[in-house]
């Protein structure tokens, strides 16, 4: 196994949902394109997160003519300041989340 495999880490459920909810509220309404760039996430594996994230009511998606954005929620800005809480801790006591 080479070395930057064995150190890379995966990032939680909890903060892939988190990057996707940053990125989409640095927006008017994010589109596909953008959200995998800023998220860095592959297609396929943002389009499971996004459908997940909106069944969950934390983004909506928006249909306007030929194109689609997503939102952040009343919901998902919750979130996302419950997850900087979250992260706070994990600092302080030195916890990977």
């Amino acid at each position: 196994m080479a070395e930057h495999e064995a150190t890379r880490k995966h990032r939680s459920k909890c903060r892939t949902f988190a990057d996707i909810i940053r990125a989409v509220q640095g927006s008017e309404g994010a589109k596909i394109t953008y959200l995998i760039h800023t998220a860095n996430l592959p297609y396929g594996r943002l389009m499971e997160y996004l459908a997940s994230m909106e069944s969950s009511g934390l983004i909506e998606t928006i249909i306007n003519e030929d194109e689609t954005f997503y939102v952040v929620t009343t919901k998902g800005r919750r979130y996302l300041q419950e997850f900087k809480k979250f992260e706070e801790f994990g600092d302080l006591f030195g916890v990977e989340i």
